[in-house]
């Protein structure tokens, strides 16, 4: 088992040619999930995993499960994947890479003729960026119980359009239940998305979970007039309103440390006109820490700055939560499994907490779960410039291969 390696060419190859598939002039993807595009990559996935042998079955969601056989048909599988839409802006990379890796995991076990005890799986998972179809890591969320199936299979995209319409139409709403799916354990290989790896030189890193992630709408009503004849002592600025909490969010977040990131990602100003005091002004708020606790203590603060502000400026503020996960820890047996086989492997590795999510923070809840990071150029996801090297997409899926025959290996006796 120790001397098992994936092919890295065969890995490199993959990548590139799926990157063709909704490929932009400036080298990155657009190919959202339920799209044409979307479809296409889809079927090359199927042919690639049928021509390895394994037996496709794909879900009421459209995730697809790629089934290599074990000598023991009765044990559930120990699975690996991610998934293969991205952002209108993606990269090469993000969720792809974990996806691909899987099925270089199956075909090296198919060139070695090594045969598990129980089976192996490889998993696509639909929808995980929400860029879509909102929220993100739907799919898996409906694996995983956290949202219902008819609540998922009814998200409009912006042009009104469900996701359960466009499922049907490129011919991947399965007639499997979502969820009715044993799982031994998952494990997730995935780019970084962040600095850290790269900046200390480390090629492996070892995720020990998902920190919490909150969205909030945060609205804002104050009074349009005229911005000629308006003393600034009579206005009621939605704008600046908006413009004050942000900067005390952008505080909030620093002042609370340990890893927490607030950030305010969409802005809507009306009547939107140049000499016009802003009557309305709303924002996305998005909050992340790896501690639950510590996501308290930035809404209470600010909600309080808020208030504060609309008592000063006479408007009237309204925070509506959208989106929640809590913080993930994942399971210490996977986490050790990932850990030796990146010490086995003689990779640099470190312990890291996922600042983004993902479909393993979901699959965590049903089933052992952890994740394998590789190291991004700059840190730069979701993003065109999105880049690593094939040395290090090797790395991480050699450690996915021996961290998944490890704990194949032991929960089959």
């Amino acid at each position: 088992m120790d001397n098992l390696r994936i092919d890295g060419a065969r890995l490199w190859r993959t990548l590139m040619e799926t990157a063709e598939i909704g490929g932009t002039p400036k080298g990155g993807i657009n190919r959202q999930a339920l799209t044409d595009l979307d479809a296409e990559v889809r079927h090359k996935l199927i042919a690639w995993a049928k021509e390895a042998g394994c037996a496709v079955t794909i879900d009421r969601m459209g995730n697809i499960f790629a089934r290599r056989p074990g000598r023991d048909p009765s044990l559930p599988p120990v699975a690996v994947g991610s998934h293969l839409d991205t952002q209108p802006t993606g990269g090469k990379f993000d969720g792809i890479l974990g996806v691909l890796a899987g099925l270089e995991l199956i075909r090296t076990l198919n060139d070695a003729g090594y045969e598990t005890e129980a089976p192996i799986e490889l998993i696509n998972w639909t929808n995980e960026e929400g860029a879509r179809f909102a929220p993100a890591m739907l799919a898996s969320g409906v694996f995983a119980g956290r949202f219902e199936l008819d609540y998922a299979l009814a998200r409009p995209d912006r042009d009104g359009k469900l996701f359960g319409e466009e499922l049907e139409r490129i011919g991947f709403a399965g007639e499997t239940p979502c969820g009715d799916h044993p799982l031994a354990a998952f494990f997730e290989l995935h780019i970084e998305q962040g600095p850290i790896l790269e900046a200390e030189e480390k090629t492996i890193g070892v995720v020990t979970g998902v920190q919490g992630i909150r969205w909030y709408k945060f609205s804002i009503t104050g009074q349009d007039s005229h911005a000629g004849t308006t003393p600034m002592s009579h206005r009621h600025d939605a704008f600046q309103g908006l413009a004050r909490f942000a900067v005390a969010l952008d505080r909030i977040a620093r002042d609370e440390g340990g890893g927490a990131v607030a950030t305010i990602g969409v802005v809507e100003v009306g009547p939107g006109s140049p000499n016009v005091v802003p009557g309305t002004a709303a924002a996305t708020i998005d909050l992340r820490h790896p501690d639950d606790a510590a996501l308290d203590r930035m809404e209470a603060a600010f909600r309080a700055v808020a208030a504060e502000i609309a008592q000063d400026l006479g408007i009237e503020v309204r925070f509506d939560a959208t989106w929640a996960a809590p913080a993930v820890r994942f399971d210490q047996d996977c986490i050790a499994a990932v850990r030796a086989a990146a010490e086995a492997g003689g990779f640099g590795h470190r312990d890291i907490v996922s600042g983004a999510g993902h479909d393993a923070a979901h699959l965590a809840a049903v089933t052992p779960t952890a994740m394998v990071f590789v190291p991004c150029a700059d840190g730069i996801s979701h993003n065109e410039a999105e880049s690593i090297t094939a040395a290090d997409a090797t790395a991480g899926a050699n450690v996915l291969l021996q961290a998944v025959l490890s704990v194949a290996n032991r929960r089959a006796r």
